[in-house]
């Protein structure tokens, strides 16, 4: 990636980390009127970013975080300690049994305990190899129908907003515009084919996350509300151990 989509997927990771914190603390300290402001700020924000990545830069599907955190146990080298004489070949780093045919670690090749691991120093580098190859593939090129079932996805919580600000909050109008726009991009995005691996675990993570509409409001305050209720009382009432955590 360029030094500057780099920067926006920094900026990017960064408003997504605090919009909770700035929403909680605006609301505290300007009212309700600051809260809504400072939500749609962000959410702008966070539009005009995504659809530079998206338009700009080419940057496929984007994933939720922008930024993959860092999985530091797997990034260590398999043999830190080796010497300058070609010893990260793993040949003189591992024996093969004679008559078993099983591959051993030789004690003098031991690494660190913060890096030892219980399979073969080749399974580790198959391993690291292979995760190398899924973080450097490049995204997933779009089509028209693709771009914009992604720009719908990424312009869905503005659109939401401002049909709270036309509707109202108790209207069904935003939950069903809302709703729409996310069936409707991933009912487009799902003829994309070759996703790498990144980008389907994303795809996944967005079609999760459509039962969350169950939670909202309206829908929650008229038919899930009193289900969710009658369940946790009825745990609470018939499971022993279960009733301090659900009251």
């Amino acid at each position: 990636q360029s030094l500057p989509q780099q920067t926006l997927l920094t900026w990017l990771s960064v408003l997504e980390c605090v919009e909770v914190f700035a929403e909680m603390g605006t609301a505290r300290v300007w009212g309700e009127m600051g809260r809504w402001t400072i939500i749609v700020l962000i959410q702008l924000a966070k539009a005009i970013l995504r659809l530079l990545l998206l338009l700009w830069y080419k940057a496929g599907i984007q994933t939720s975080p922008p930024i993959v955190p860092l999985k530091r146990e797997q990034q260590q080298p398999l043999h830190p300690q080796a010497s300058m004489e070609g010893s990260s070949s793993g040949k003189d780093q591992t024996y093969i049994g004679k008559r078993s045919s099983r591959v051993v670690r030789c004690l003098q090749s031991t690494p660190p305990l913060q890096s030892r691991h219980w399979g073969s120093p080749q399974q580790r580098e198959e391993s690291q190899s292979r995760r190398a190859e899924e973080m450097n593939q490049l995204p997933t090129p779009l089509g028209l129908q693709e771009t914009i079932a992604e720009s719908l996805y990424i312009t869905r919580p503005l659109l939401h907003l401002l049909s709270l600000g036309v509707w109202g909050q108790r209207s069904w109008k935003p939950w069903l515009l809302s709703a729409v726009l996310d069936i409707s991009s991933l009912s487009l995005l799902s003829d994309l084919k070759d996703l790498n691996r990144r980008e389907r675990a994303e795809l996944r993570r967005r079609t999760i996350l459509l039962l969350y509409y169950l939670l909202r409001s309206p829908f929650y305050d008229r038919y899930s509300e009193g289900r969710i209720l009658l369940l946790l009382r009825l745990l609470a009432d018939h499971v022993p151990g279960v009733g301090f955590i659900t009251r």
